[in-house]
């Protein structure tokens, strides 16, 4: 294994651990996008680019969006 790799699942690692260790479902969702970019810089470095663009459009892009809707939706129901 090259150093490069080694601190990218170390980034990874860490990213992962703040996944689980934050409470607030907000928050938590932004931090699931940085960790799906924390993953997509992974497969770039492990020479996967395919698999890297797909990791960036879901785990990035398309899952905050829908999890931070479902967010906004409940809190207007709470609201009411």
């Amino acid at each position: 294994m090259i150093p490069l790799q080694i601190v990218t699942l170390a980034l990874v690692a860490l990213g992962a651990l703040a996944v689980v260790t934050t409470h607030d479902p907000l928050r938590q969702t932004l931090v699931t996008g940085l960790y799906g970019l924390a993953l997509a810089v992974l497969f770039v470095v492990l020479q996967a680019p395919d698999v890297a663009l797909s990791e960036i459009v879901v785990s990035s892009v398309a899952t905050p969006f829908i999890l931070l809707t479902a967010l906004a939706k409940m809190q207007g129901r709470r609201r009411k």
